[in-house]
């Protein structure tokens, strides 16, 4: 059987400078999608500098699918599009355990850089989508740029936010979670901090000389660090409020049917258009991720995490095969392209509740789930 755990190739580049630990996600003809082997590699890292007293803070940019590493020009441009969905839709087919892996270990990283002891930064230019959320959104900086492109966009492809997506989707201000998380639309940074997921904008000029200011600046402790990031870094640049999103009304409601009814029946064009949006999803993983959110809003992020977990196993295993919702998004999307995915129930009315409860019914004890430890 082929091996689906190969080695990265340079696919993630990690250096020591001065007091901090760097990353580069280095797969940009891929938009620096995430394999198996680079979440190997990533969270080896992690563990490495986190006892590590020479190692007091840990930066991560992506390359720029324009440049070469080791030039200006590659050092950034592109954060991540997030999990590697070619390599979903292959293993899903050949039934290859490399899948599970896939999620419980990309799992285990995002909580590790959710609850990380020292500064994590993450210079988020570029597209920050899906799994590339799940390397950002933990972060004790995330910095944001006029070319910033963040999504979590999964229902598309008959997938729902995952990653973690329910814990910090759902503390956005308002219902935006939800609404981010069912439409999957594309924000820019200036709605990222707004809906507090980024906490500065800096142009992308400014990126190449922070980075190399990171490495040179001497630190007495991860708390200098701190404090360096709250003095010289965020103060004057943070935005010191959140706001509600302008469909919050439509979003607040119940169920998906209420609110695509809603945003139908409105006489704003914007609102139309959110809800022809939301026709052309998953109709089924729309209620799941609704779901999702919903409970995740008074969850701890382990057992959010264990709970995606749950889903993400019964969205290949629930339906084997190319039955599944997201095996049919994926091969509409990127396989045969054709764009015409067949979602079953093909309508949003069709949905009933017993089909979306059974993700979250999930298929370990809680001794055996792969995310115990957590």
């Amino acid at each position: 059987m082929t091996s689906y755990a190969s080695k990265t190739n340079g696919d993630v580049l990690t250096e020591v400078r001065g007091q901090v630990g760097f990353i580069t996600l280095n797969r940009p003809k891929a938009l620096n999608a995430l394999s198996l082997a680079m979440v190997r590699e990533l969270a080896a890292a992690l563990t490495a500098w986190h006892d590590d007293p020479a190692v007091l803070a840990v930066a991560i940019r992506g390359s720029n699918k324009a440049g070469r590493p080791g030039t200006p020009e590659a050092l950034f441009g592109g954060f991540s599009a997030g999990g590697d969905i070619r390599f979903f839709h292959e293993v899903a087919l050949a039934g290859d355990s490399s899948l599970d892996d896939f999620f419980t270990e990309e799992y285990r990283l995002n909580h590790l850089i959710h609850t990380y002891p020292k500064p994590y930064i993450a210079f988020m230019d570029g597209v920050v989508m899906g799994g590339g959320m799940g390397l950002s959104q933990g972060a004790r900086v995330r910095i944001v740029t006029e070319h910033t492109k963040m999504a979590m966009p999964e229902t598309n492809i008959g997938l729902f936010p995952d990653v973690g997506g329910g814990y910090f989707l759902s503390r956005c201000p308002g219902s935006v979670g939800e609404y981010l998380a069912l439409t999957g639309v594309v924000i820019a940074a200036d709605e990222a901090m707004d809906y507090g997921l980024a906490d500065i904008k800096l142009s992308a000029a400014e990126l190449p000389a922070l980075w190399q200011a990171l490495g040179d600046r001497v630190f007495a402790s991860a708390a200098d660090v701190d404090q360096w990031i709250a003095t010289d870094l965020i103060a004057d640049r943070a935005r010191p409020t959140r706001a509600g999103g302008q469909f919050d009304p439509c979003f607040s409601l119940a169920r998906v049917k209420h609110m695509v009814d809603a945003l139908e029946a409105s006489p704003d064009e914007a609102a139309k258009k959110v809800g022809a949006m939301l026709r052309k999803r998953s109709p089924l993983m729309l209620h799941v991720a609704l779901e999702q959110i919903r409970r995740a809003r008074s969850m701890s992020l382990a057992d959010d995490l264990r709970m995606e977990r749950d889903i993400v196993h019964h969205c290949f295993h629930l339906r084997p095969g190319n039955a599944g919702e997201t095996v049919e998004g994926i091969r509409a999307l990127a396989i045969d392209k054709d764009y015409t995915p067949k979602w079953n129930p093909a309508r949003i009315e069709d949905v009933k509740p017993e089909m979306t409860q059974a993700f979250f019914a999930s298929p370990w004890t809680t001794d055996a789930h792969p995310l115990r430890e957590l």
